[in-house]
């Protein structure tokens, strides 16, 4: 990757994560572990390898996007307010009465959401469906869908992994984000999917993995999904939950706590100190 760009989406993911932060801080609830490890993922994807408009968010040809794991929305609305759809400010009022940023994505009313999620392992079926849709229609555009590593305990999950194959979706990419940790626990202790890059193989997937913190390795994974025919693709990206907040970082109690007022003043201390090292 060109380290100009690479450099440019380190600040902007930066940004991201000082927005998830705002946001989760402000409403006092939400899920900041979880949409922290998914910031450098959604910035790639955004601002570099999906076509996107915020200027025509329901355009026919975009890329859509597929966030099965809903409760990350923090992360998908501080991605969507850089990249343009709406006001940064707008992230302040995560979850409060009568705004359109609601605890989970909703494609009803919030600008560049493709899909209403919440409901665990119901989101990679919807995005199977789109899928498919392209396919019939001869449409040209990819469907990212992102999952969380906890989520894909779900037998949903699995019978979306059969029909995507069968239908041969080449067009779908599943990012499983692999942080180990779920609401209650380590993925390996609460019910463990392991070994998930097995099993996705034996649904009939591509398997990739990659450093989901490392824009050169995201790069180089998603150019080898780009010349997939005939299979759905599956990166499992090795990530840390809480990324880029020293505290929240591998810490399973951050999976759905707000910071107090200390806690965000030393979370918002740590990202402005990466952000000033970044830009400098």
């Amino acid at each position: 990757m060109d380290q100009t760009l690479k450099k440019q989406l380190e600040i902007t993911a930066c940004k991201v994560r000082m927005g998830i932060i705002e946001g989760v801080f402000n409403a006092k609830s939400g899920h900041p572990g979880g949409s922290l490890s998914v910031a450098d993922l959604l910035t790639y994807l955004y601002f570099h390898k999906m076509h996107v408009d915020p200027k025509n968010p329901k355009m026919a040809d975009r890329d859509r996007l597929v966030l099965s794991k809903g409760h990350t929305a923090p992360a998908l609305y501080s991605v969507l307010a850089q990249r343009g759809f709406f006001e940064v400010d707008e992230l302040k009022t995560l979850r409060k009465i009568g705004s359109r940023l609601q605890g989970h994505p909703d494609m009803k009313h919030i600008p560049g959401v493709d899909m209403s999620t919440g409901s665990l392992g119901q989101g990679i079926s919807a995005a199977c469906g789109i899928a498919l849709s392209g396919k019939i229609s001869c449409d040209n555009y990819k469907v990212y869908a992102v999952l969380g590593d906890g989520e894909i305990e779900e037998g949903q999950v699995w019978e979306a992994a059969m029909f995507a194959a069968h239908n041969k979706l080449d067009n779908l990419v599943a990012i499983v984000d692999n942080n180990g940790l779920q609401i209650d626990g380590k993925i390996t202790e609460v019910c463990s999917p392991m070994p998930i890059t097995d099993k996705f193989e034996a649904f009939g997937w591509h398997v990739i993995t990659m450093n989901a913190h490392d824009f050169n390795d995201i790069e180089r994974a998603f150019d080898e999904a780009e010349k997939i025919n005939g299979q759905p693709v599956a990166i499992i990206q090795k990530s840390v939950k809480g990324k880029g907040v020293s505290f929240m970082e591998n810490q399973v109690g951050w999976h759905g706590t707000a910071p107090n007022a200390e806690q965000y003043e030393q979370a918002m201390g740590e990202l402005k100190a990466q952000l000033e090292k970044l830009e400098g």
